[in-house]
C-alpha cells in the first residue's frame, strides 16, 4: 500500500463537503449527471461546484449514455477535467466524446465475472482510463454507487495500457484489503462514505482517504 494511492470521492453535492474530500487528500472529485441517482446535481450547482475545487485536484463529470446535447450544455457551463462515461457507451462512442469535447474520457466497466473482463481490454485501446466497478443487478436503477463489490481477485496482477481505477463498494473499512489484492494505485468511492443515499459524511471520507493511503 502506498501514500500515493489516488482516492475519487463521487457524487459531492454540498461544498462544504467537497472542502472535506479536498482536506482528506483526494485527488478526484466527483459530480453526478444522472436524474435518477440521488447524487444528481444540476448544471448550475455543478458549476458553483467546480468553483470552489483547488488547483490540482480533478473534476470529473458523471454521465450515463448522455447524448452530444446534454454534453454540451454540461461542458458549457461546468470547468471539467474529465469525463466519466457510465453507461452503454461503445468503444467508438468513447473515441467520439475525446475528440468532441477534448477532455480525458474515463470509462467505467461493469465486472461480475471472467467474462466481462475483456470489455475493459477494449475499452483500454480508447479511453483515457478505466474504471473497474461492480457490474450492476439487471433490474438496478443506477450504473454505479449501489454499494455492491466484486471478487477482487479476478483483475489482481491485470494491468492495461492506461491508468485505471477500483470502484464498487469500498468503504473505510475494506479499501486497504481490496487495494492489496488488486495492485490499485486508484480507488473510487461513493456510496462507501455516506450515512444514507446521496448524504455523504465527512467523517467516513476523511476515514476512507487515510485507510486508503495507509496512514
Amino acid at each position: 500500500m502506498s501514500s500515493l494511492t489516488r482516492i475519487k470521492i463521487c457524487g459531492l453535492r454540498d461544498a462544504a463537503l467537497l472542502q472535506a474530500a479536498v482536506d482528506a487528500g483526494a485527488a478526484y472529485v466527483g459530480l453526478v449527471f444522472f436524474p435518477k441517482s440521488p447524487r444528481n446535481v444540476s448544471i448550475e450547482q455543478a458549476a458553483t461546484l467546480a468553483q470552489a475545487v483547488p488547483p490540482g485536484v480533478a473534476k470529473v463529470a458523471l454521465v450515463v449514455d448522455a447524448d452530444d446535447a446534454q454534453l454540451d450544455a454540461i461542458t458549457s457551463k461546468v470547468p471539467l477535467d474529465i469525463l466519466q462515461l457510465h453507461g452503454h457507451e461503445t468503444p467508438q462512442r468513447v473515441a467520439d466524446i475525446r475528440a468532441r469535447y477534448g477532455l480525458p474520457a474515463m470509462k467505467a466497466v461493469g465486472v461480475a465475472d471472467a467474462s466481462d473482463l475483456a470489455a475493459l481490454d477494449s475499452y483500454a485501446q480508447v479511453a483515457d482510463q478505466i474504471l473497474v466497478d461492480a457490474k450492476p443487478p439487471k433490474d438496478a436503477d443506477l450504473p454505479g454507487g449501489n454499494g455492491l463489490s466484486f471478487d477482487w481477485r479476478l483483475i489482481a496482477g491485470r494491468r492495461w495500457p492506461v491508468p485505471w481505477m477500483l470502484a464498487g463498494g469500498l468503504t473505510p473499512e475494506t479499501v486497504a484489503e481490496a487495494i492489496a489484492l488488486t495492485g490499485a494505485t486508484q480507488v473510487d468511492v461513493s456510496s462507501g462514505v455516506e450515512t444514507s443515499p446521496g448524504v455523504k459524511d465527512a467523517a467516513r471520507i476523511a476515514a476512507f482517504c487515510a485507510a486508503a493511503q495507509g496512514r
